[in-house]
């Protein structure tokens, strides 16, 4: 008998090590969340460590990511995987494709009681982005950060021109005049560039300081199907334009080749995204900048300071056939909530955090370079609402097929603009696509 009861004492005994060890339930999977992003670079590399923090914080939720190119191949896989229910069960978007994306069918909404479970709240985030992630009344997608467009300046340069105040920063430039003043200034002081930016064909850096020097006019782009922006359309490509034909910007230079005029000191000025701020950050500290340099918000030049901007954003695709499991949507948000809440990580990429809790915390306001320009959040603005709008979208690429051209003298601004328009006016007449 002592043999017989041998095997159930030793059972009884594995049992109460399992009880005080809390192993007395079987053990919950892990769910896996599969994440498409967009995110290269710098960004990739904040996105992966947010990633491999989160996982390690906790052992019931894996986020796998996969980096797919940037743009438009981005946004066909994205779109042609979910309408069919291959699609992963998140992805980062920008804000500006919500219309695009959502009223495509490409996007499952997101309810407020979904939401509230990982304790998300519309409230919690910056107001402009998180109306942003709204689509006819539901939420689509929330809000990570935005990038506005600013105005980067050469210290050096800039005070040879006289434009620098007691305090060794830049000082106010107030009005289209004044700004044009500068860049005239630092050109014929400085024997270098007043201003660098993309300005090539295909390029998109016309198209945003377009609309947002129309923006700061308070004239739309378009509205009930139809272009609106008048006379005022031709007026700002020439403002433009005219300080490339002054010589006071280069016409034609690529990406690359506009960061590298501002980096290797040869502008006293660059207007770009604040995705450039690491570079710039790192170029200082391994002492191969040359200058110190300033960030200023992009100048109120006409009635207000509006500035064009975008936002990544965390969105679950649709997948039909293959909905997510409500313990799937929480695992999802869970991951998105731990990113909101340790986005001042994120926000080292140049970024403003949307995420109203960190974005107003003494540690993001004191964060530099970033603290210069945190108040452009207030002042963003989108691409206007359309299924043809957002980024690497098919209106921007009309746009940056002809805008530029204005610059290099293959059109005036009048013709460039009405070639853009005419192109574009068959997306805004097409009925919005249900993919």
């Amino acid at each position: 008998m002592a043999r017989r009861g041998f095997p159930r004492a030793a059972a009884l005994l594995a049992t109460l090590i399992l009880v005080l060890a809390g192993g007395s339930a079987p053990a919950r999977a892990q769910v896996e969340v599969r994440m498409w992003t967009l995110l290269s670079g710098g960004d990739g590399a904040r996105m992966r460590a947010l990633v491999d923090d989160f996982n390690a914080s906790q052992r019931d939720v894996r986020v796998v990511s996969t980096t797919l190119r940037w743009g438009e191949p981005f946004y066909t896989k994205l779109i042609t995987a979910s309408v069919v229910g291959a699609g992963p069960d998140v992805a980062t978007i920008h804000l500006s494709r919500i219309v695009n994306l959502a009223g495509g069918g490409v996007l499952r909404p997101v309810s407020p009681a979904e939401l509230a479970s990982a304790g998300l709240r519309g409230q919690d985030y910056l107001p402009r982005q998180w109306a942003k992630a709204q689509y006819e009344g539901r939420t689509y997608a929330v809000p990570l950060d935005v990038h506005p467009l600013v105005l980067y300046y050469n210290k050096t340069l800039a005070s040879q021109a006289g434009l620098l105040d007691a305090a060794g920063n830049l000082k106010p430039l107030d009005g289209i005049a004044e700004l044009t003043a500068a860049f005239r200034a630092a050109t014929e002081r400085t024997g270098r560039r007043g201003l660098t930016m993309e300005s090539s064909q295909s390029s998109y850096a016309i198209w945003r300081l377009w609309l947002a020097m129309l923006a700061q006019q308070n004239v739309t782009i378009i509205a009930n199907g139809r272009f609106t922006y008048g006379q005022a359309g031709a007026a700002t490509l020439a403002q433009i334009s005219d300080w490339f034909t002054r010589g006071y910007a280069q016409a034609g230079l690529d990406y690359p080749a506009s960061t590298s005029q501002f980096m290797g000191g040869n502008a006293a000025f660059m207007l770009n995204g604040v995705w450039e701020v690491p570079e710039l950050v790192r170029a200082t500290k391994a002492g191969t900048l040359g200058f110190e340099y300033g960030i200023v918000p992009l100048p109120r030049m006409y009635a207000n300071a509006s500035t064009w901007a975008d936002s990544h954003a965390f969105a679950l695709p649709a997948n039909p056939g293959l909905e997510p499991t409500p313990a799937k949507v929480q695992a999802i948000l869970r991951f998105v909530a731990y990113v909101s809440q340790h986005s001042l990580g994120w926000a080292q990429g140049g970024h403003i955090p949307a995420y109203a809790p960190v974005a107003e915390s003494p540690a993001a306001k004191s964060l530099m370079p970033n603290a210069l320009y945190i108040q452009a959040a207030n002042d963003a603005v989108y691409d206007p609402d359309g299924w043809y709008m957002g980024a690497a979208g098919p209106l921007e690429a009309i746009a940056s097929k002809f805008l530029p051209a204005a610059l290099y003298g293959y059109m005036t601004p009048a013709q460039a603009v009405h070639r853009f328009e005419t192109e574009a006016a068959r997306l805004v007449r097409k009925r919005p696509p249900r993919y």
